[in-house]
């Protein structure tokens, strides 16, 4: 999109953008502690109750990629681009109850990751490494993602029509998210978090009230998108079609399995003052879900504006041509944040996973508490340079199908991880097996599709590959687990590992436990 600067929009955008850079270098004095601690910087101290986890979960869950990625599918082929709001729907009752216990083993062996649970419920720290190295490779494409929901923002503004404006504007924009990540760690998209959501949801009401009624109301929405896609044909409608069923179900189901196993979500997680909170924010954050909803109908309202515009500029485009200058820049900032909070995350996130699960194990055994903070923190600078390397320098479609797989790949994780939260009785070898099987015919599968998500199982019909691999991952690990069983007597010895963890470290921690 190019074209003059709007310059209104830019003045508003601005302002927010310099309020939440304030508030990223203050959350470093807020719930002050030593920051060159590990769980400090990179987890809040775990000292974050309902109200905060709840933004910190909703900002870090619910993405700039994600408004402007969801209505562009709904306009591109209707009712099938509402995977998503069911996906986040079936997540949290499964996050009801496999996330507390999580919480719970982890708070009492003080592990920071994912990996460090595994290692030390399996003792093997190849699987460890597994698990650490599938976080961040599915990590860095969703970073470089949320920096092309800022992009679109920019070029919206007019930046795109100015020699490598939108280009150098993220670059900035990105820059100080750095600084003041490292600064401040998760304490400073915890902090932002609260504009972020307050500013969505103003979007988001303002949105859905006021675009319909310029356009003649909700009737006339879907009777122009449903002549919209009668004329265009194929696949597309405001309803699924034939054989659209089991590719959306299997689709949401599989998302919704590998949404929480991210670092991200992982990290969010842990940085709760008490399980209990995560409980009550299972409960809450479906009002998140009615939001995504919201958004992905303004697909829908594009079409009926007669929206000029393609992929993830659609949204963009529709608030340009529906609000005044000064709120299409409210807007603007919103959908930026939306990128800056989630980012921030995924990149501490990452960030930890190195640092506990690559570089202490393999490359400094004995590092201080303060040499553990100081390379995660350089870790956090050195991944969101590397997604925005993918963003200026590599085609969006990369970006766009490595994020793809990388819902394959975190979803080869579960066996290991969720799992584990429940039963020792897998061969830690054999899930790892199982991990290297579901990866690589991930991977093959959807590269034998170009790169689409499902796959064609023969009297079935299309089925998201992710699940395809997870369910042989799984069916791989319990055969080599009942193989190894049988054939070594002491196969709840040696051949398993040692678990550091007992019975009593999943239940619910005692009262005043949490801090």
């Amino acid at each position: 999109m190019s074209g003059a600067v709007h310059w209104v929009a830019w003045t508003v955008f601005a302002f927010f953008f310099a309020l939440v850079t304030l508030l990223g270098f203050v959350a470093a004095r807020w719930k002050k502690a030593d920051l060159n601690h590990l769980h400090e910087w990179g987890l809040g101290g775990r000292r974050f109750g309902t109200i905060i986890t709840w933004f910190l979960l909703g900002g870090d869950l619910y993405t700039a990629y994600t408004m402007v990625a969801v209505p562009a599918l709904v306009f591109a082929v209707g009712a099938y681009g509402f995977f998503a709001v069911p996906y986040t729907i079936i997540a949290w009752p499964i996050f009801f109850v496999v996330m507390p216990r999580l919480w719970n083993v982890c708070r009492r062996h003080n592990y920071v990751t994912a990996a460090d649970f595994v290692h030390g419920r399996y003792g093997n720290r190849w699987l460890a490494l597994a698990v650490a190295l599938t976080g961040v490779l599915a990590t860095m494409p969703y970073i470089a993602l949320q920096l092309v929901g800022m992009q679109v923002v920019f070029e919206a503004m007019g930046f795109g029509g100015i020699r490598d404006g939108a280009e150098i504007a993220l670059a900035v924009a990105f820059v100080v998210l750095a600084v003041y990540t490292y600064t401040s760690g998760l304490r400073a998209p915890a902090l932002i978090a609260f504009v972020k959501d307050a500013m969505v949801y103003v979007f988001v009401i303002a949105a859905v009230i006021i675009i319909p009624a310029q356009l003649g109301g909700y009737g006339a929405v879907f009777a122009a998108a449903e002549q919209a896609f009668t004329a265009k044909g194929g696949a597309t409608s405001i309803l699924l079609g034939a054989g659209q069923a089991m590719p959306f179900a299997s689709l949401a189901l599989g998302s919704a399995f590998a949404l929480f196993l991210y670092p991200h979500a992982v990290t969010g997680t842990l940085a709760a003052s008490s399980s209990n909170t995560i409980r009550r924010n299972a409960m809450l954050l479906p009002a998140y879900s009615i939001a995504l909803g919201l958004i992905a109908l303004m697909g829908y309202m594009a079409i009926a504006a007669h929206v000029e515009a393609k992929g993830t500029a659609i949204v963009p485009a529709l608030i340009l041509a529906s609000f005044p200058e000064w709120f299409a820049g409210f807007c603007f900032a919103a959908i930026a944040l939306g990128a800056l909070v989630p980012a921030a995350i995924m990149s501490i996130g990452a960030a930890n996973l190195v640092t506990r699960n690559i570089w202490r194990p393999y490359i400094n055994r004995n590092m201080t508490p303060a040499q553990e903070s100081q390379v995660a923190k350089i870790t956090s600078l050195i991944v969101k340079f590397g997604a925005l390397v993918f963003v200026l320098f590599l085609p969006l479609q990369f970006a766009i199908d490595l994020q793809l797989l990388g819902g394959i790949w975190i979803l080869q994780t579960l066996p290991t991880v969720v799992l584990g939260l429940y039963t020792r009785w897998f061969n830690s070898n054999a899930l790892l097996i199982g991990w290297a099987s579901g990866m690589v015919l991930g991977t093959g599968l959807s590269w034998s599709q170009g790169m689409k998500p499902v796959f064609r199982l023969p009297g079935i019909g299309a089925v998201y590959i992710g699940l395809i691999a997870l369910i042989a991952n799984i069916a791989i690990a319990a055969l080599i687990t009942l193989i190894v069983n049988g054939m070594t007597a002491n196969a709840r010895g040696a051949e398993r590992g040692s678990d550091a963890t007992a019975p009593a470290d999943y239940e619910d921690a005692a009262e005043g436990f949490s801090s």
